[in-house]
């Protein structure tokens, strides 16, 4: 999509697209980052991990999925690999805010966490049609 393409569309199409973008960048960013934390195990992440009482080797897993999830957001085509990163996304934010209800532990991370699950959803939902999946084929 080229900016040309973006200013002739109507105010709710481009709001549409200035939203998709704003999310996408926000979750993107995240999971980069967040990514690279896990990777690494940085103290703040892995004394969170153990107080939730998952082994520190789950970072390593977590960070290379998010780190692949991101890339599969930014690259342009392969709808299909989107798709599943997205789900992926949703289910680190929604999985991570269940741990900490469920531990009691570190509950100020639950508003964030619960932002970052609605715009992997706005990014989701807003996402333009070549970055969508193809409607399944359906037989006569």
């Amino acid at each position: 999509m080229t900016t040309s393409t973006i200013l002739t569309r109507t105010v709710p199409d481009r709001a549409a697209v200035y939203l998709y973008w704003t999310a996408t960048v926000l979750v993107v960013a995240e999971l980069a980052v967040g990514g690279l934390w896990d990777v690494t195990r940085i103290a703040l992440v892995r004394d969170v991990t153990v107080a939730l009482g998952y082994p520190t080797y789950f970072l390593v897993i977590l960070g290379v999925w998010k780190l692949l999830g991101a890339l599969a957001l930014l690259v342009p085509r392969f709808p299909l690999v989107k798709e599943w990163a997205y789900a992926g996304a949703f289910f680190v934010y929604t999985g991570a805010i269940a741990s900490h209800a469920t531990t009691g532990r570190a509950l100020h991370e639950i508003p964030i966490l619960l932002v970052m699950a609605l715009l992997t959803a706005a990014s989701w939902a807003l996402r333009p049609a070549d970055r969508r999946t193809p409607e399944p084929l359906r037989g006569n």
